[in-house]
């Protein structure tokens, strides 16, 4: 889904909502704007604006939670490979080969989820790489007690890299339930009108209210834009990983 989009239609709802209400207000019999009827509406008003307040709030720290999650993965992918290479290379020589397909499958891993045309997305399937280092270090026939030390390492480390990427790959399909949004941007719409009858129209109340529903279409925006953390004005930054790959064959 297109977070600018789906802000945008929430910002239409809520503003039209409330100019909706500023109108209604004007229509409805004097009778129907009583004091007793105001008590009612703020009272059903309140209870229904709580609610979409901390189902929003909610939502947003789930995102949150999700985007942090996966930004320590990458942080996380990212130490453990700088650590793979320093392993393989006190090892000898012999792990050459599997240092080369490291770097090979990092550089990989960095086309594919930070791709440079912007026309394609970010794709977080594990390369198949990953399987090709896992064969060249499983081959490695340890000669000293050094090497025996070493390539249990090297295998564990390989092993847990290829565990988060796989988790990484089955995250990115975590997102907002749609229901749940719709239904959300309903209460907020129903408060909007709220908002508008008792709203006098003039023009700052106008602008308070486009700015209430601004507010809230932006926190609609930043929550959609942490389930996709790797596109968009929130994207995760690939510098861990490129300074990892810098770091490759020292």
């Amino acid at each position: 889904m297109n977070p600018i989009g789906i802000a945008l239609i929430t910002f239409a709802c809520l503003f039209g909502a409330a100019l909706f209400g500023m109108r209604l207000r004007v229509a409805l019999p004097e009778h129907h704007m009583s004091e007793d009827s105001r008590h009612l509406l703020q009272t059903g008003l309140g209870i229904i604006g709580t609610m979409a307040g901390l189902v929003l709030g909610l939502l947003v720290a789930s995102a949150t939670s999700s985007y942090n999650a996966q930004r320590g993965e990458i942080d996380d992918v990212s130490s453990k490979v700088v650590l793979l290479d320093r392993v393989l290379a006190h090892y000898g020589p012999e792990a050459g080969a599997p240092r080369r397909v490291l770097r090979q499958t990092v550089q990989r891993a960095l086309a594919a989820i930070w791709p440079q045309e912007s026309s394609s997305g970010p794709q977080l399937t594990p390369v198949t790489g990953a399987e090709a280092l896992l064969d060249e270090v499983g081959g490695l026939s340890p000669k000293n007690e050094l090497q025996n030390t070493l390539k249990p390492e090297a295998m564990g480390l390989v092993m847990n890299l290829a565990q988060i990427r796989w988790l990484m790959y089955e995250q990115a399909d975590t997102s907002v339930s749609v229901p749940l949004l719709v239904l959300l941007v309903f209460w907020f719409t129903i408060t909007f009108i709220g908002f508008g009858l008792f709203a006098p129209w003039n023009a700052t109340t106008i602008v308070a209210l486009a700015l209430c529903a601004l507010a809230v279409s932006g926190a609609v925006v930043v929550m959609l834009e942490m389930y996709a953390p790797f596109e968009g004005f929130m994207q995760i930054s690939d510098a861990p990983l490129r300074e990892a790959l810098a770091h490759l064959g020292r």
